[in-house]
């Protein structure tokens, strides 16, 4: 199982009616019941599935790829060890990127903290052929630019689209504090767009 990651691609939002990977929400069941025996071929699927996902939302939280890989495999680990108390009723897509957030969310704290810059932004993300959908370089680096707590809420919130309420529980704040950061954020990167 190799643990580096590819470039960062666009992939166009996380969510949607088939999880990251290509993997049905029958054959992730199997994968998670495979993983509770301890079938190594049924972890390898569910990395597989799941890497660049729980990567790109440890990245786009903590923008340095070394710490973001970090994050991520940590948050794997963690949820493998958890998969006992994981509800097999709900997707594991979401369930790992929301503890790999977390954990990034912390790393961040931790790093302002300790007043660690991060000399680059978001700008290398754009490899390989860009969606449709994706943000364009100038909108990533407006992103990149926020100030931590705007920055946090908007990745969650409309690259990763978790809702107000999952990103205040995530981050430990109100849904009002959440959405008052959603909004300096939003009318910071429409004055830094239209420039």
């Amino acid at each position: 199982m190799d643990a580096r990651p590819e470039a960062i691609r666009w992939a166009g939002p996380v969510r949607g009616t088939r999880p990251a990977g290509g993997l049905t929400p029958r054959a992730e069941r199997a994968a998670v019941r495979g993983a509770l025996r301890g079938d190594v071929g049924a972890l390898d699927t569910l990395f597989a599935a799941h890497w660049p996902a729980a990567y790109r939302a440890a990245y786009l939280i903590i923008r340095d790829a070394h710490a973001a890989e970090d994050i991520a495999q940590e948050g794997f680990v963690a949820a493998v060890r958890a998969l006992d108390r994981f509800d097999r009723s709900r997707p594991f897509g979401p369930w790992l990127r929301t503890i790999v957030a977390r954990r990034a969310i912390d790393a961040a704290r931790a790093r302002a903290l300790r007043r660690e810059v991060e000399a680059t932004a978001l700008e290398h993300l754009d490899a390989g052929e860009p969606s449709p959908l994706a943000p364009d370089a100038d909108l990533l680096a407006a992103i990149a630019a926020l100030p931590e707590d705007q920055r946090i809420v908007v990745v969650l919130r409309h690259l990763l689209e978790l809702t107000p309420a999952e990103i205040a529980a995530l981050v430990g704040v109100p849904r009002g504090t959440v959405n008052s950061r959603l909004r300096r954020g939003l009318d910071t990167l429409s004055r830094e767009v239209q420039r």
